[in-house]
């Protein structure tokens, strides 16, 4: 697996339950070598403007991303998880729209107000 990779893993949602998600690779975590993901949704409505990414059909890397639908890549729904707990990569994202969320995280991260 890679940075940038859309994998297959469970995730907790806000009630509580784990349901098997469609994933973002964002970054491998130091020491445990644990991987940062940021989950994935087709609630397009739900968009955090300037911060998500939407991910639609005629975009460039739509197609190898493996997404079945138009979706929204949300940089809010944070997960660290090992690597044994991935069911799999289904596709992959174009290296410039990576590089655009790792850079849109930092520059939140880095913000005094948030």
């Amino acid at each position: 697996m890679n940075e940038g990779d859309v994998v297959l893993t469970p995730l907790p949602q806000a009630d509580g339950r784990v349901k098997n998600r469609p994933t973002i690779a964002l970054r491998r975590m130091p020491g445990f070598r644990d991987w940062l993901f940021c989950g994935v949704s087709t609630q397009l409505h739900q968009e955090i403007a300037g911060f998500d990414d939407r991910i639609l059909a005629d975009h460039a890397d739509y197609a190898a991303s493996g997404l079945k639908s138009p979706s929204l890549i949300r940089l809010g729904f944070l997960a660290v998880l090992p690597e044994s707990r991935l069911l799999g990569v289904i596709g992959t994202l174009a290296p410039d729209r990576h590089r655009r969320l790792l850079d849109r995280l930092s520059a939140y991260l880095n913000s005094r107000s948030g």
